[in-house]
């Protein structure tokens, strides 16, 4: 009698990081709401994605087909903050479950980038060119327009003019760029956000949160996703190294940051680190 194959089912991390393996295609939303399968390892991901499909079809049905751009855009506002009510939560910015898709479906709260990652999905659905914007300090989205952008702050949704946009970035204007008349343009700062930089950012967003309550179990999850997600951004490693020692993982941290050292054995940090190394090593 042939033996009974045993495949062991794949981690949450080895999910994520199938998702997040190419540029081509890349699958924000689906990435995005994975990341709550460290808070909840039984969430179900595609039944987060049905929710979402489900939400913009009533949008779709409710659309004429020969609507232009601008009224399309108006019933998504309409639909989108006040119908489904979604807001920013201003009440508790902080809490890690505004970073959490499924959390934010449910409250119909969250902050900036989890506000866009819903908001652009659903204006796909009505027919409309959306993008997440990197905007410094705040997530942003812009639509395409058949005579421009517009530009929504998913936060408040409201729509930014020019002269707000600009308000909004002075403070992270460098003294240099306010003191040069050939300041970076505004157009620079409203490009779409890449699909890895987006997903990056609402992970970063999560480790200084968890860092700020010492939340180390957390914290490691999210270091290991941003390890898979940014595979050259060495740091990470050295970020992650350090929460393993925290959680008492020393032998996987002095693997981890024997690997940032190899690639930064220049850093400012590469001997304090070289003594945490050693260190390490030698815990039974």
């Amino acid at each position: 009698m042939a033996a009974h194959l045993h495949f062991d089912a794949p981690s949450a991390l080895d999910y994520f990081a199938s998702l997040v393996a190419e540029d081509t295609g890349f699958p924000v939303l689906e990435a995005a709401a994975a990341i709550a399968q460290d808070d909840d390892p039984g969430l179900d991901v595609q039944a987060v994605l049905a929710r979402v499909d489900e939400l913009a079809d009533r949008l779709r049905r409710r659309i004429p087909a020969d609507a232009a751009p601008l009224q399309r855009l108006r019933l998504l506002n309409r639909y989108f903050f006040q119908e489904l009510g979604f807001a920013g939560n201003v009440n508790n910015y902080y809490d890690r479950r505004n970073s959490l898709v499924h959390a934010v479906l449910e409250s119909r709260r969250g902050i900036p980038i989890t506000l866009a990652v819903l908001y652009v999905e659903i204006a796909a659905h009505a027919g409309l060119q959306a993008h997440g914007v990197s905007f410094p300090g705040h997530f942003l989205v812009k639509v395409a327009m058949p005579r421009g952008e517009v530009v929504i702050d998913p936060f408040s949704g409201q729509s930014l003019s020019r002269e707000e946009l600009e308000e909004r970035l002075q403070p992270f204007r460098t003294i240099a760029d306010q003191a040069d008349d050939d300041e970076v343009p505004l157009g620079l700062y409203l490009q779409p956000a890449p699909g890895r930089d987006l997903i990056a950012r609402m992970l970063h967003n999560l480790k200084e949160i968890h860092r700020s309550h010492c939340d180390w179990l957390r914290l490691e999850r999210v270091q290991a996703r941003l390890v898979v997600l940014l595979p050259l951004a060495w740091e990470e490693r050295r970020d992650h190294a350090l929460v393993l020692a925290e959680l008492g993982a020393h032998q996987r941290a002095a693997q981890t940051l024997a690997v940032y050292l190899q690639h930064r054995p220049q850093a400012s940090d590469a001997d304090a680190l070289r003594r945490h190394l050693a260190a390490w090593q030698n815990v039974p």
